[in-house]
């Protein structure tokens, strides 16, 4: 698809999700969008703990997360943070808590609707911390709405592979940090090429994965950008516990893979850290 088409879907879909709270894809447990119950049980399944969940706004967790990016990125008091496709305001929140009254953690997100539930999230994170050290900012993340070498850390979960444009959002997120700044990405990525129905499924798209590119390309991607002290670490697990809860999208994505073949040989998640030299 044209790369405005693809964004243009990627809004709709995402704008959806956060109007409704609900399941892009079907209900249950889904890589894009989830019931409140559902939403907690797979952040649980990838790693977050119980008193990450109880320091966010209700709401702010739509189950949008296909890792922990907070997790990796070694998050320090007065670091200031950017979230690439913040969404709700989820790892926005935690951060926040980490980087404390002196640090800074900024969401960026292409469609209104999850900007606007992310700053009402904000004004009862504001509430419950007496915190005010969290924003979020409108814009696409390949033009980021940044200032050059402004940003200590870049975390982002599951948002990198929605854009056509990779190549220009891997240098968006070197020209924003520091000199020895770092990331912490958790996004999808693929062991091997997807089945042509597989990419052409709009619901695919949004969930995830058909925009998702080769693990080898992703390294590619960051190297070609700049960064250096580049590591990815596959997380299979994720798309195996997808598919075990017979997710909806996962169930459709099955009907068009060769027999005997699951979405685990084809999908994985991955932790990617890096750092910008100084």
């Amino acid at each position: 698809m044209d790369k405005e088409i693809v964004r243009q879907k990627v809004r709709e879909g995402y704008g959806k999700i956060a109007l409704t709270d609900g399941a892009c894809c079907g209900s249950g447990v889904s890589c894009c969008g989830s019931s409140p119950e559902a939403a907690e049980e797979l952040v649980r399944h990838i790693g977050y703990s119980g008193n990450d969940l109880a320091a966010v706004p209700a709401g702010a967790n739509m189950g949008l997360s296909c890792g922990n990016p907070t997790a990796i990125a070694s998050l320090q008091p007065g670091d200031v943070v950017l979230d690439l496709g913040a969404g709700g305001g989820f790892d926005v929140f935690i951060a926040g808590r980490q980087v404390g009254a002196t640090g800074r953690a900024i969401g960026v997100d292409m469609t209104a609707e999850m900007v606007a539930k992310a700053r009402r999230n904000r004004a009862i994170y504001t509430q419950q911390t007496g915190l005010d050290n969290v924003e979020f900012r409108l814009g696409e993340i390949e033009h980021l709405p940044v200032a050059n070498a402004s940003v200590d850390v870049v975390i982002s979960n599951c948002v990198i592979n929605l854009s056509p444009d990779k190549p220009q959002v891997w240098r968006e997120l070197a020209r924003v940090l520091k000199p020895g700044g770092r990331i912490a990405v958790s996004d999808l990525a693929l062991l091997q090429p997807l089945p042509i129905a597989v990419r052409a499924m709009v619901e695919a798209l949004i969930g995830c994965v058909a925009g998702a590119v080769l693990v080898t390309e992703t390294e590619q991607l960051a190297h070609a950008a700049g960064l250096v002290e580049i590591h990815l670490d596959p997380k299979p697990d994720y798309v195996k516990g997808l598919t075990d809860w017979n997710d909806p999208l996962y169930l459709k994505i099955i009907d068009q893979l060769p027999s005997g073949t699951q979405p685990a040989d084809y999908i994985t998640s991955v932790e990617i850290t890096a750092r910008k030299p100084l």
